[in-house]
């Protein structure tokens, strides 16, 4: 068998879940079958049965809305990917930007269609931002594709369950099949040197954030929980790689309002190595993943693989990866509706309830360490890319036959 995965982002280009999910998969997946990998950027990786090339696109020539400069963008990729002669049995498609080289692969080549759900642009309203009117087509694109694959992964029950309120598509077509992370990677590992190089005091305690600064990441909501934190805690916020300049503002504008009662905050905007994640998992007291909106939430399990507790927003797929009390708490979040742009009905009162929760576990040690190795105990037994990789490779052969 001779795969094809066609995604936007691939190492040494990774800022959220798709990518980490694909770079992981892929070399897990070549120890399986032949692995072809078409992405954005200038790649070009050989390794046996692994070969990685990236497609480049000069776009200095478009003349129309930069918001819309990702979509034409992606579409062109797209074609380039399906210019290049394809020879793979299967074509495995990840997140909106190569669904239309998926599409064109399907039709052009032949070959079955695979799509993996990481999100949902129904329920990425604020994506309009971003996009402008690009959005109606990632939205249109998504749909198209999701409805002519021939198998979807949903990366939690819940995200199956949303696929099929929102789509017409056949429940024997969708497949549950979680994301996972390299335990011998993300584990308990003593690194002060890392932290002090943040200018974190890895003799203070503190709470992490770990995400990209975008609506959905719920990064506002922590921010604003801060002024109800233990005075003592540091709080160590690593979120980069805004949407959009206005959402970039809008955060620093919450944070130095934070800083006037709360002092001790670290923003962290860079990109960090995994080396570097590790070290902050590890030496964190608590990580907090206050999402609006969160099909998986890889952070947790990478989170929980370094024995550290979560305290999570209940939605989403982290209700099916931090379990209540065990590896964590979940604060309920009751969202308005997608027309709001998924905001808290009660922010300020989510915002308490986060704090709240945080606080108990810095004064708990006990709990802190018994929720520690439960979570890590957790991910070792439902969430390893070798696992993960097996399942798919499954549903390739049973597509295939």
């Amino acid at each position: 068998m001779k795969l094809l995965l066609l995604t936007n982002e691939y190492p040494p280009y990774i800022y959220g879940g798709a990518g980490v999910h694909v770079d992981n998969i892929s070399q897990e997946l070549s120890r399986l079958c032949e692995v072809e990998v078409r992405c954005f950027g200038d790649q070009k990786i050989e390794k046996p049965r692994l070969t990685v090339k990236g497609y480049e696109n000069p776009i200095s020539h478009y003349s129309l809305p930069k918001c819309q400069h990702r979509v034409f963008d992606a579409l062109e990729r797209s074609i380039h990917f399906n210019t290049d002669r394809i020879n793979a049995d299967l074509v495995h498609v990840h997140t909106w930007y190569t669904h239309w080289g998926g599409i064109l692969a399907k039709i052009n080549y032949g070959i079955p269609l695979v799509v993996t759900v990481h999100s949902l642009e129904p329920l990425r309203p604020w994506k309009r931002e971003q996009l402008g009117a690009g959005y109606d087509f990632s939205t249109w694109v998504e749909k198209t594709a999701l409805e002519m694959a021939d198998a979807v992964i949903a990366v939690s029950q819940e995200t199956k369950e949303d696929i099929l309120r929102i789509f017409r598509l056949s429940e024997k077509k969708v497949h549950v099949i979680p994301n996972g992370i390299d335990p011998d990677i993300y584990k308990p590992t003593n690194n002060p040197d890392i932290i002090r190089r943040f200018n974190i005091n890895p003799e203070k305690p503190f709470v992490l954030f770990m995400g990209r600064i975008t609506r959905q990441k719920g990064l506002v909501h922590l921010v604003d929980a801060i002024p109800f934190l233990d005075k003592n805690l540091q709080v160590v916020l690593c979120a980069g790689a805004p949407d959009t300049k206005e959402i970039a503002q809008e955060i620093a504008a919450h944070i130095k309002k934070a800083k006037k009662s709360h002092p001790s905050i670290i923003w962290i905007k860079g990109m960090l190595s995994d080396k570097e994640k590790v070290a902050l998992y590890s030496h964190a007291t608590v990580f907090c993943c206050p999402s609006v909106y969160e099909p998986f939430g890889i952070i947790n399990i990478e989170a929980m693989a370094c024995q550290t507790p979560v305290v999570a927003s209940c939605v989403g797929g982290i209700k099916e990866v931090v379990k209540h009390h065990e590896t964590g708490f979940l604060i309920p979040v009751k969202i308005k509706n997608a027309q709001s742009l998924f905001a808290p009905e009660h922010p300020k009162h989510f915002s308490q309830n986060l704090a709240r929760k945080i606080n108990e576990l810095i004064t708990n040690e006990p709990l802190r360490k018994r929720m520690g190795k439960a979570g890590r105990r957790r991910v070792l037994q439902q969430f390893t890319w070798k696992t993960i990789a097996e399942k798919t490779f499954k549903l390739y052969q049973k597509l295939l036959k």
